[in-house]
């Protein structure tokens, strides 16, 4: 592999040249870090670029702000600060040491060391920088032969690494499934599990965020396999057990014949029980959003087995019915066909249009228009002239009913 960073796509965002310029990367003050390079040197599409500097936060703001580039003290006590540009933000960090640690945050020092800087990383392949200028990279523990041979390995000692942040557990088996070729170091993956208990001292939400990105990983089931067997997931997600990445297993080959990409929330409603309510205790757990908890609810449950898909739709979305097709291994993937490019409809009458019929204002309006709908569903949501006829049948019981 070179050692050069290629010409990136992200080189050409509207003002990012402005903002090289500002930052002194003409005199070596900034350089590119961590994703944007391991990526970049992998060929591989970059959403997040990062850029390091030896200016402290007050002079990165100072000179943004003279270049006429917003700027946001996103994480300022930490060294970061966000530079708004039209393409998008770029995170701008000081160079930092640890001073102390305690597995959930550190007490940092500023530094001018490029070496030091790296050395508090977690691993390897995260710890290149490239000069913007000329591509040069900064490797100073040997990331880019990790990179070549896929292999992942802590900077240092593992059990040193994960006592200073007891996420990079998390982040070992989601860069293990992204980056390496899933052939796990012992002494690693044996740290790991001596100290998997120490999640429980982690916000959930940072637990959630690490497991949503392994799950939304190409191919994440050696790495979960791994995690159940070594006992990773048990002190905060105890309900995860290696059946359940049998079926996250069978999801993502249904995903691949039914040529979906993949879905984070899907796959974790494969990873755990087949239960609604259980879905929804771990989605409150892990702090999903509102969104996400309804989405695992709705894809567990396990009502409208004999619906037709567009009936089951129609019904509770077509993501949802979607997530259910793939998630039931006895369905056909070919009954999806009935979704691609269909839309469910709205009904094409109201209860207005009942009670213009004659109908009683009153309940009866409901309910006779929820028999419209059924009836509808029932036959395949035919036109409106078939809606009409149905209405006016179905007044026309509920009007003997009433004689």
């Amino acid at each position: 592999m070179t050692a050069l960073l290629p010409d990136a796509p992200w080189r050409h965002r509207a003002g990012l040249d402005a903002l090289l310029f500002a930052l002194g990367t003409q005199d070596g003050l900034a350089r590119y870090v961590g994703g944007a390079v391991r990526d970049g040197l992998l060929g591989l599409p970059v959403n997040d670029l990062d850029i390091a500097t030896s200016l402290p936060p007050t002079a990165v703001m100072e000179r943004l702000k003279d270049a006429g580039i917003k700027a946001v003290p996103t994480g300022i006590d930490h060294g970061t600060v966000t530079a708004v540009l039209a393409d998008g933000p770029v995170e701008i960090t000081t160079l930092r040491r640890d001073v102390s640690t305690d597995g959930r945050r550190a007490t940092i020092a500023y530094t001018d060391d490029w070496r030091d800087d790296a050395a508090r990383r977690d691993f390897t392949i995260n710890a290149l920088y490239a000069d913007p200028m000329t591509g040069a990279i900064s490797d100073y523990f040997g990331g880019i032969a990790d990179l070549e041979a896929r292999r992942l390995r802590f900077i240092g000692d593992a059990e040193a690494r994960i006592a200073e942040d007891h996420l990079r557990i998390l982040r070992y088996f989601r860069f293990l499934a992204r980056y390496g070729d899933n052939e796990v170091d012992g002494h690693a993956y044996a740290a790991c599990v001596a100290a998997a208990n120490s999640l429980m001292a982690l916000s959930r939400e940072r637990i959630a965020d690490e497991l949503m990105k392994l799950l939304a990983v190409a191919s994440p089931v050696t790495a979960l396999r791994l995690m159940v067997e070594g006992g990773i997931l048990g002190p905060v997600l105890p309900e995860v057990a290696m059946e359940g990445v049998d079926r996250v297993e069978a999801l993502i080959a249904r995903e691949a014949k039914a040529s979906l990409p993949p879905s984070a929330v899907r796959r974790l409603a494969a990873l755990l029980p087949p239960d609604a309510a259980v879905a929804d205790q771990v989605g409150a757990r892990l702090k999903l959003s509102n969104k996400a908890r309804k989405r695992l609810a709705v894809a567990l449950a396990r009502d409208g087995a004999e619906e037709s898909m567009k009936a089951l739709a129609f019904r509770i979305g077509t993501e949802g019915a979607i997530d259910r097709l793939l998630l039931e291994s006895s369905q056909p993937i070919e009954a999806l066909e009935q979704l691609r490019g269909w839309t469910p409809p709205r009904l094409p009458i109201s209860g207005g249009a009942l009670i213009k019929r004659g109908l009683t204002p009153g309940p009866d309006v409901a309910k006779a228009l929820q028999q419209v709908e059924r009836q509808w569903v029932a036959e395949d949501f035919p036109d409106e002239d078939r809606v009409q006829q149905l209405a006016d049948q179905i007044v026309s019981k509920f009007q003997r009913a009433r004689q």
